[in-house]
């Protein structure tokens, strides 16, 4: 392999930092950002066992690539009962979503930091059969010294944006050492495949976008009965996960609505639960849900919990996903208020999920606002024309579907991994 001197420059920034690791996981732990209970496991030491047999292990970001990983590791699981699967993750949010989605014979961890101590100490205790990289998150040494213990790796829906591409072709070296390291690649949009392939020196294909296949959250159907109890026939939608800034042009949004619809309710979910008292107080008072409050004749209700999102939409006939009003912020997930019968509406600033709702745009299943007046005439658009909306969640769905493909090419591929390798592990074993 060719000589990278920014991979060497990595690692040497990684070993003069790592004594420092410990303050600076305390410090984020302070800050909510990190599990205290959890600590140990960032320098790759564990309490629970390894299971026996085959280990898949997948390795994710936050929430959005976790979820992706678990779609996966829901497949393999279906398919091949004998597997059993480790789940590396970077963030609170993300440990909460495995804790509910639960999938089979899956133990979840934090991810260990990129340094050399606690990547050998991940690695000797867990001894995975394959390696599963979800998007983009790749870890250098994490990754070499996978590769140096041949343990199959796989990277799946990459997904870079325009920028992050443009810094792989600038490190082109390193890049390329990284993805041969890799022995499947499958990129989630045609720019991706097109970046990674001069970058690796192979194809890499376009499969599509496993994001896509996301099946729909579970609802809690006592709460969902309790809360449309509180709403009754009042025409409501939500923002959600909404940021700084765009509170205050939903809030908006929703004092030109009450002027035509005066018993109109707005359910506000930020993407921070805890700006929930900022916004409740923005909004004269609104009741919250993290304090048990219910929704009575307020026309704003600030739903400040975490992992209820899907219930939200689920009450709401429209949504604007947020993240997309204003230019410093990237987007977020269309999928859930699509497979949720939601209809639609986003800002035009949605660089991270570009690829997503470029094909739900393109069918026909989301409208784009870019302020008060614009989202306003949507909402009542979409709540007084059911024909209209009836077609955009038509649209909406019949795009998400396109998704299944993608997800059982890779699944077959992924599956060829770790047998392979326990193959020529016995093999090596008896010569």
């Amino acid at each position: 392999m060719s000589f990278s001197p920014a991979l060497a420059g990595y690692a040497i920034a990684v070993r003069l930092l790592a004594p420092f690791a410990g303050l600076w996981l305390n410090a984020r732990a302070r800050k909510g950002k990190e599990d205290p209970a959890r600590l140990a496991e960032r320098f790759g030491r564990y309490g629970q066992a390894r299971p026996g047999g085959t280990l898949v292990w997948s390795h994710a970001a936050s929430v959005g690539e976790s979820a992706v990983a678990l779609s996966a590791i829901e497949a393999m699981a279906a398919r091949d009962a004998s597997l059993s699967f480790l789940i590396s993750t970077g963030t609170r949010t993300s440990a909460e979503l495995v804790a509910r989605r639960n999938a089979p014979r899956t133990t979840h961890i934090y991810a260990p930091l990129d340094s050399t101590g606690p990547v050998r100490r991940f690695l000797d205790h867990w001894r995975p059969d394959s390696g599963v990289f979800v998007e983009s998150e790749l870890w250098p040494n994490l990754i070499l010294a996978a590769e140096k213990r041949r343990i199959p790796l796989a990277l799946i829906n990459a997904r870079m944006s325009p920028k992050s591409l443009a810094r792989w072709r600038r490190w082109g070296a390193a890049g390329a050492r990284l993805l041969k390291a890799f022995a499947f690649v499958a990129a989630a949009d045609a720019r991706t495949a097109a970046a990674l392939s001069e970058v690796r020196g192979s194809d890499v294909p376009m499969l599509g976008n496993l994001k896509l296949a996301a099946p729909a959250p579970s609802i809690d159907a006592t709460a969902r009965a309790a809360l449309t109890g509180q709403i009754g026939a009042r025409p409501v939608w939500l923002a959600a996960s909404t940021h700084e800034g765009e509170d205050e042009i939903a809030l908006a949004a929703h004092a030109a609505l009450r002027a035509e619809a005066p018993d109109a309710l707005l359910i506000i979910a930020p993407r921070h639960p805890e700006r929930g008292e900022e916004i409740a107080a923005l909004a004269g008072g609104a009741p919250r849900r993290a304090r048990f409050e219910p929704i009575g004749n307020a026309s704003i209700y600030v739903a400040d919990t975490l992992g209820e999102l899907g219930l939200f939409y689920a009450l709401a006939p429209v949504s604007l996903v947020a993240g997309s009003l204003l230019p410093h912020l990237k987007g977020h997930n269309p999928i859930e208020p699509a497979k949720l019968n939601s209809a639609i509406l986003t800002g035009p600033h949605v660089e991270s999920f570009q690829d997503v709702f470029a094909a739900i745009n393109a069918a026909g299943g989301a409208q784009v606002v870019t302020d008060a007046a614009s989202i306003a005439s949507a909402v009542l658009t979409l709540w007084r024309d059911e024909a209209a909306r009836a077609r955009q969640l038509d649209a909406a769905r019949s795009a998400t579907a396109q998704g299944v493909g993608a997800l059982d090419t890779t699944i077959e591929r992924l599956l060829q991994l770790a047998p392979a390798n326990a193959i020529a592990k016995a093999a090596h074993a008896s010569a």
